[in-house]
């Protein structure tokens, strides 16, 4: 598998570098997202596939077609009928003429960030334990789960595009998306666990810590937070105050 891993690490190199080049021709970085998820989802199918065609590979290779499709397909949308992605936005006008030079150094990290995820999805189909088990059911639940929940969050935005959407899932979270998409992540060490006889299952766990570690800390939060509070002032200040930033949770009274 570590072959396969450093041959899909550089696909990623190369997709993540056609991503730059796709937004410098567009004018819109909004399509990096879109092409990493369709990236990662392609890496992980041959890495799932590559570990033999079994009901285990199969069922995780599905999984990460479901979800890549998913994801791809939205942010592909939304960037075609949309504007630029107000992260990147922030970034263009944070990082002014050095724009390109350091967005294509970013997306190289990305790349390895991508292909850090991937090695999850090999290790959950590479597990030699018998298939289905009870965890490998409930591991498919959490992914289908994620997959909708995430969809529903990102419907439920679109219409309350230009307001802050405090309805649905967002009422509960003021990121429910992306707790969503982590969620995803957490089904692929359910498939890999295996304390019998698959002594790297421990390793399927980095998956979901980095890509928590990544949205919560890094490119996800942080950053469409600050754009949030730019945008919608003291709306959003009052919507912080009541919901939780990731973890879904009742919404918080507050005295008047």
């Amino acid at each position: 598998m570590i072959a396969w891993f450093l041959v899909t690490s550089a696909l990623l190199s190369v997709c993540m570098a056609g991503a730059w080049m796709l937004q410098r021709a567009t004018g819109n970085a909004g399509w990096v997202d879109s092409v990493w998820s369709f990236s990662i989802g392609l890496a992980g199918v041959l890495l799932a596939l590559l570990s033999g065609v079994a009901p285990r590979s199969i069922a995780v290779a599905a999984l990460i077609a479901l979800w890549a499709l998913r994801l791809g397909v939205h942010i592909a949308h939304r960037s075609f009928t949309g504007p630029e992605d107000a992260r990147y936005a922030g970034l263009r006008i944070e990082w002014g003429a050095a724009f390109q030079y350091k967005l294509f150094w970013f997306l190289q990290i990305q790349a390895v960030a991508a292909a850090l995820l991937t090695l999850t999805m090999g290790l959950a189909a590479a597990n030699p334990a018998p298939f289905p088990r009870l965890q490998d059911i409930l591991a498919i639940a959490v992914a289908i789960v994620a997959v909708v929940g995430e969809g529903v969050a990102d419907a439920q935005l679109r219409a309350y595009r230009g307001r802050v959407c405090d309805v649905g899932l967002w009422a509960w979270s003021r990121h429910p998306n992306y707790f969503f998409e982590w969620l995803g992540w957490c089904a692929y060490p359910l498939l890999a666990i295996d304390f019998a006889g698959f002594d790297w299952f421990w390793l399927s766990l980095s998956g979901p810590a980095f890509i928590y570690f990544l949205l919560v800390h890094v490119s996800g939060v942080p950053l469409l937070e600050q754009h949030m509070l730019q945008s919608r002032g003291d709306a959003y200040r009052a919507y912080r105050a009541r919901v939780n930033a990731f973890f879904p949770w009742f919404p918080r009274r507050i005295e008047t």
